[in-house]
């Protein structure tokens, strides 16, 4: 049967050797997904699928495993735009450039087999419009949750986006003009950041009253309020004033050294908050180490913890697995990291109810791999078939990310080299 020909259909039946539904622990052996109007109308075992479906043939899988879509938790849609065109004055195509790039990106996201993304800062609200050509039909990809430019002081984190705030009333303005724009998430630059010159990434950048207006305006408008915060006493504040999101956390202290705070982790889990772990390597170097450095320190902690990557600015598309699979190498087991892929990233970014668990009722965002994700994640590289809203996405070819290259005589990376240059310039600067 032709992919157009299923696709004609309003009703298609997915069978496989196992169903990995998103919810903890649980596998159906054997198991079938009816999907009618790009949902999911039923799930359970194929020698139990009700009568009136035994007319459809299905798509079996039968070596195969059956999981809910992916999700990116932590993207920056255009954020390296690349070669800008060649015309005499290219300043003049920088916002075009930047959408286009950003399909680009959402593209690879799909091939990789993700079917959500959460965009944590994008200039020009590029992501909102990527979202709506996306809802519209204009272009193939996953769901976006937009979140516009991140959201920063004046010379902050992220300045050049566009979004620089320095009072109270500045603050409730720029959520209301994201709001307005269309952005689904509120993202503030609570601390620094390695990539702005100028900002020290231990310093936290908003008092704990001002992170509390920004929560309390995010949510009156129906939105989570996400941070990005690389330094301890900036991801203090943050839980302080009930932030919904933790970006990083990679815990620098005020001398520019990473150290794991403990007690501040409990709080973190007590409270509720999501984290992406998509954070530097340490300071001093550590050898062998992750690109998820606070990952098992967190989860021993029992924060709930998601798969963010930083793409687009940090790692390319293409590098979710690798991400996967470097949680596993910090610690995580490999059901809990396909939890933090799938239905915990759905919450994470406002999208429970709606993706990755397999129930009936949900989006029908699946991924069928060969092989069993849970015995080997390498799995997730053989995809046998993506549905985003129960179409089928037709994959890129992509590269295999071989993740940060060694420097020459050490462990440490080339982006640690740059991170303790950078910081040691700092310290010597405050």
């Amino acid at each position: 049967m032709s992919e157009e020909h299923r696709n004609s259909h309003s009703t298609r039946i997915v069978s496989a050797s196992r169903i990995i539904t998103g919810k903890p622990d649980e596998v159906i052996p054997d198991g079938s997904v009816v999907i009618s109007d790009g949902n999911i109308e039923w799930v359970g075992a194929t020698a139990s699928i009700p009568v009136k479906y035994e007319a459809i043939v299905s798509d079996s899988f039968p070596l195969s495993t059956i999981l809910p879509g992916l999700i990116e938790t932590h993207a920056h849609l255009g954020a390296r735009s690349g070669s800008q065109a060649a015309v005499p004055n290219p300043a003049l195509h920088v916002q075009g450039w930047n959408a286009l790039h950003s399909v680009k990106i959402l593209r690879q996201l799909a091939s990789v087999g993700i079917t959500s993304v959460q965009s944590l800062g994008s200039k020009y609200y590029t992501d909102v419009a990527v979202s709506q050509a996306v809802e519209q039909g204009l272009i193939e990809g996953p769901r976006v949750v937009p979140a516009g430019p991140m959201i920063t002081t004046t010379g902050g984190h992220d300045w050049h986006d566009g979004a620089e705030v320095d009072s109270i009333n500045d603050i409730r303005h720029a959520v209301r003009e994201h709001h307005k724009a269309g952005a689904s998430v509120i993202k503030v630059a609570a601390t620094g950041g390695f990539m702005t010159p100028g900002t020290a990434q231990w310093n936290a950048q908003f008092s704990t009253d001002e992170l509390r207006v920004f929560v309390s305006e995010a949510h009156r408008l129906g939105k989570l309020l996400a941070v990005h915060a690389h330094g301890t006493e900036g991801i203090r504040r943050s839980v302080d004033a009930g932030v919904d999101y933790i970006a990083h956390a990679t815990f620098i202290s005020e001398d520019g050294t990473t150290r794991f705070d403990a007690a501040l982790a409990d709080r973190i889990a007590e409270s509720g908050i999501y984290v992406d772990v998509a954070s530097p390597p340490s300071f001093p170097p550590v050898a062998n180490e992750t690109i998820a450095p606070r990952a098992f320190d967190l989860f021993s902690h029992g924060v709930r913890i998601v798969t963010g990557h930083d793409i687009g600015a940090v790692i390319p598309a293409y590098g979710y697995l690798y991400g996967l699979e470097q949680l596993e190498l910090a610690g995580i087991p490999r059901s809990e990291i396909l939890i933090a892929a799938t239905s915990r990233a759905s919450a994470a970014i406002g999208l429970a109810g709606v993706a990755g668990v397999i129930e009936s009722g949900y989006s029908a965002d699946l991924l069928v791999v060969d092989g069993n994700p849970l015995d080997d994640l390498k799995a997730l590289y053989h995809k046998q078939l993506i549905l985003i809203r129960g179409k089928t996405f037709i994959p890129e070819e992509i590269p295999i990310y071989e993740g940060r290259q060694p420097s020459v005589g050490g462990p440490e990376s080339v982006l640690g080299q740059r991170q303790a240059a950078l910081i040691r310039k700092q310290l010597q600067q405050w």
